[in-house]
């Protein structure tokens, strides 16, 4: 962890290394106004790659030893980690490695991409996929409108070739676009390799967004093209990482481009609720979307994260416990809500039976049903006056901390640590904090409770998020203490 949040740190060097690319692509933008549209769409282009493989290279530099080794096959937040590189999953079909990867078919007429990684991965990756094919791109399949899947679309979209995406890609693309420097901060905090929004290079051809796809796939619709004999189907599946989700199926090779229809690993409980925070993806379009597959004879998945999976009895069987496991978690959700049960009491009480589970590194049951809770009911549980006003619980909390002295309050804090409920504890200190907030007693029981739940979550569900999110607040609290890194 120490090496993590040093790498986190080294962030506020960045503005210097990226300042490299802008002194590059300030030299080329001069050449490029010498060129008529024509004859310089060509160098301009290769300009823009030479100019992200600058910025790309500096970003790797400054992650510095938070790059050493490839992540693990179960976490999200690691793959930064993962080298860049070619990998060969049939005759025709290669993927480039990285946070998300671009794949590639080859076919007599031209190739194919699903996905096209980050953007401040796209030089590399293309350069590394050129290596085996420079024939041209005749389609893109993007899975859906993540800046991981969508990134590198720009540098690789000739003047022929077809964008082809759901048809809700361009309104997730919007309010994901409008949305961009709140969520940025978040995603950020769970994604710590990010550069700090004020470091990031602001420059057209890197922004988020802008992508018009010229052939568009409804819900559980399918969309057909044959390229080189080898047939091609793109098939709407919603309610997987987002509304607007795709995969690609090669019938004859029976092999699936999931992008992240199950997540970054598969099989996994998936992220019905994703805690950085977007909409809420739908549990029982996602049911219907995992029907669908259940029909294809799948022997291969390959996704837009980590790497493939064979066996076709295995996967058939892996998809329908991750179907069957999301109608549990609902149906058992939706009793307890007819039951008159609180949404905290069912996260607390609904858990998968031992035929049904599945590894919650990325998605978890009790989010889940808290997600699919507010999805039916919203944001009022009938449950305080108080949910009807702008007036947070937290507004109370320093007069509430003066009235009953913080000497009480810690005891009663320390108690609940005493006892194992770290939950507790936290809530009585965000009530010193309130009132004085670096009380240095406060923030060694919130230090204290936070690493009992980062011990927890280590060796019990290994959750990503939750994970990230204890070490951010761990950082946080060791800043607050004076100490330069947490423990």
């Amino acid at each position: 962890m120490n090496r993590l949040n040093a790498g986190r740190h080294k962030q506020a060097g960045a503005v210097g290394k990226i300042l490299l690319g802008f002194v590059v692509l300030a030299m080329l933008a001069i050449g490029w106004l010498m060129l008529d549209e024509d004859s310089g769409k060509n160098i301009k282009k290769q300009a823009q790659l030479k100019t992200m493989e600058v910025i790309g290279e500096a970003a790797k530099k400054n992650l510095g030893a938070a790059t050493e080794g490839e992540g693990t096959h179960g976490s999200a937040v690691e793959l930064i980690r993962r080298p860049i590189e070619v990998r060969q999953v049939a005759d025709n079909v290669y993927y480039a490695t990285g946070v998300g990867n671009t794949v590639m078919i080859t076919t007599s007429e031209g190739n194919v991409l699903f996905d096209t990684g980050l953007v401040l991965q796209v030089a590399e990756q293309r350069k590394a996929l050129r290596a085996v094919s420079e024939a041209p791109v005749s389609h893109i399949v993007l899975s859906h409108s993540h800046a991981d899947h969508i990134g590198g679309a720009k540098f690789w979209m000739e003047d022929d070739t077809e964008i082809i995406a759901h048809s809700d890609f361009e309104e997730e693309q919007r309010y994901l676009s409008e949305l961009e420097p709140y969520q940025y901060g978040r995603n950020r905090t769970l994604f710590p390799w990010m550069p700090a929004w004020e470091d990031r290079p602001d420059i057209e051809m890197m922004r988020y967004g802008g992508i018009e796809p010229t052939v568009t796939v409804g819900d559980w619709e399918t969309y057909s093209f044959t390229l080189g004999g080898v047939e091609f189907q793109v098939i709407g599946t919603p309610g997987a990482e987002g509304a607007d989700n795709v995969v690609l199926w090669l019938p004859q090779q029976k092999i699936l481009f999931s992008g992240d229809f199950f997540g970054p690993q598969f099989p996994q409980f998936p992220n019905v609720f994703t805690m950085r925070g977007e909409k809420i993806r739908k549990p029982i379009e996602y049911i219907k979307s995992l029907g669908m597959l259940l029909e294809l004879d799948i022997e291969t998945v390959v996704p837009s994260h980590l790497d493939p999976t064979t066996g076709a009895e295995q996967i058939h069987a892996d998809i329908k416990k991750t179907r069957d496991a999301v109608r549990y978690v609902h149906d058992a959700t939706v009793e307890g809500m007819n039951a008159g049960k609180s949404v905290y009491q069912l996260m607390r009480e609904i858990k998968l039976p031992p035929e049904l589970e599945l590894v919650q590194n990325h998605g978890r049951v009790d989010w889940a049903v808290r997600s699919i809770w507010d999805y039916y009911a919203g944001w009022f549980h009938f449950e305080s006056t108080t949910e009807l006003y702008p007036v947070p619980v937290s507004d109370v909390y320093a007069d509430l901390a003066e009235v009953a002295g913080n000497e009480g309050l810690l005891t009663l804090a320390q108690n609940y640590l005493n006892e194992n409920q770290p939950v507790k504890a936290l809530h009585i200190v965000e009530v010193v904090l309130a009132a004085d907030s670096i009380n240095q007693s406060a923030l060694q029981i919130r230090k204290q409770a936070l690493q009992l739940l980062l011990e927890s979550a280590q060796n019990g569900l290994k959750n990503d998020y939750e994970i990230y999110w204890l070490q951010y607040r761990l950082t946080d609290t060791a800043r607050r203490l004076g100490e330069e890194e947490a423990p």
